[in-house]
């Protein structure tokens, strides 16, 4: 009737701009104009349930006092409770199930398990409390929860000198920068498969075409792993990485520091009589390593260059300079990228830069070095090994040969 289309009308009309109790007036008072039927056809015109038209007729014949202010749409402690007021044994059955070990029982059977919204709400309610993924979401943020992933902050034993070690790196480092002797942190970034193999991280690609890549990570037999040792010149803001495709030993290492300084070092102070490096206290360059310092030794000679060592404690070597001025920003500018041969991660590498000048050069470096080589009493006692009074075996200086 041409009634009920007037009375549809006026609701879409007003039904945006009317909170809750407004709007159930105003079907109310269409509904009391009708008369007999009228709630009937008004629900009917307007799709507001019969009982919500009911409540607003009796609100129209007996007005609820203002008692909470003007914008009261609900009487006091009307609505739907809490979910925690209606089941208040959720929020401490929700806890066990999150923290099993931490509240007692580690006998949950989620104690081994992801812990899913889903899985949450499937376990509340086969215990008897009834609760939506989206509630217990909610809940658990209540309870002071959020999505957090590990954190690597257990470092193992502390040598007690530790801090000590620290000290003693940078007064000799800020030493050597105040004379103007080069000054470089050394070590061997994580190893690479080489191939379409999938590398962490996102890079823009037309939507719907992602590079595709294999689904196994098995080593290729004619590409290899790729092992990228790098050298961070502190002064400069530079670095230097070889990017082997045999063993990572000392001989590798200390190939790298030589490239460098033809490459970078030299040009940089012709005027160096020391050179400083600081290194990991493990791995191809470690403080124990005899082929290390041996090799070192074969650089001295061959630069006319003391070399002085200092060694970072052990579980210690992520404050060396070269892992988060260097080695950080190669793993940015690649991310995302498979890394299908050598050559790409050279270009990859040397295109690396950071709003600080950055400024990074690298090269293959295809030479063969046999792991396992053995140093005698004999040539390791020709080395011109000089220990520092404290902690000898983390600092000390090879001088070259005269």
């Amino acid at each position: 009737m041409e009634a009920d289309v007037l009375i549809t009308a006026r609701y879409e009309a007003l039904k945006g701009i009317l909170d809750e109790r407004q709007r159930r007036l105003h079907v109310a008072v269409e509904a009391k104009v009708l008369g007999h039927g009228g709630v009937k056809r008004v629900s009917q015109a307007t799709g507001v349930a019969r009982g919500t038209i009911l409540a607003g007729l009796k609100e129209l014949a007996a007005p609820q006092p203002v008692v909470d202010g003007p914008h009261r749409v609900r009487r006091a402690g009307a609505g739907r409770k809490k979910l925690v007021d209606r089941n208040p044994g959720v929020r401490e059955a929700l806890e066990r199930l999150v923290e099993p070990a931490a509240r007692g029982d580690p006998q949950s059977p989620l104690r081994w398990t992801c812990k899913s919204l889903m899985q949450l709400a499937c376990e509340l309610g086969a215990q008897g409390h009834a609760i939506s993924h989206v509630s217990v979401g909610v809940l658990l943020k209540e309870l002071g929860y959020s999505l957090q992933g590990n954190r690597k902050t257990l470092e193992g034993a502390s040598h007690p000198d530790r801090n000590a070690q620290f000290d003693y790196i940078n007064d000799k480092t800020q030493a050597a920068l105040s004379a103007g002797q080069p000054v470089i942190s050394v070590d061997t970034k994580k190893k690479e498969l080489v191939g379409r193999h999938k590398n962490a991280g996102k890079e823009w690609m037309p939507q719907g075409a992602p590079e595709p890549v294999k689904v196994h990570d098995f080593v290729d037999a004619a590409l290899g792993r790729a092992n990228p040792y790098g050298v961070y010149d502190v002064a400069h803001n530079a670095g230097w990485v070889s990017v082997g495709t045999d063993h990572d030993t000392a001989s590798f290492a200390v190939a790298t520091i030589r490239r460098w300084w033809q490459a970078m070092g030299q040009p940089l102070y012709p005027a160096a009589k020391e050179l400083l490096i600081m290194a990991a206290g493990g791995g191809s360059n470690g403080s124990r390593v005899r082929l290390w310092k041996l090799e070192l030794q074969r650089l001295a000679d061959e630069l006319g260059l003391s070399i002085r060592v200092s060694h970072f404690p052990p579980g210690t070597s992520k404050w060396n300079k070269i892992e988060h001025r260097l080695f950080s920003h190669l793993s940015l500018n690649w991310r995302g990228q498979p890394l299908v041969s050598h050559e790409v991660i050279v270009n990859l590498i040397a295109a690396t830069t950071t709003r600080k000048g950055l400024k990074v050069r690298a090269a293959l470096d295809p030479a063969l070095y046999t792991k396992g080589v053995k140093v005698s009493d004999e040539a390791f006692a020709a080395i011109r090994l000089s220990r520092d009074d404290f902690h000898g075996e983390w600092n000390y200086v090879i001088s070259p040969n005269q």
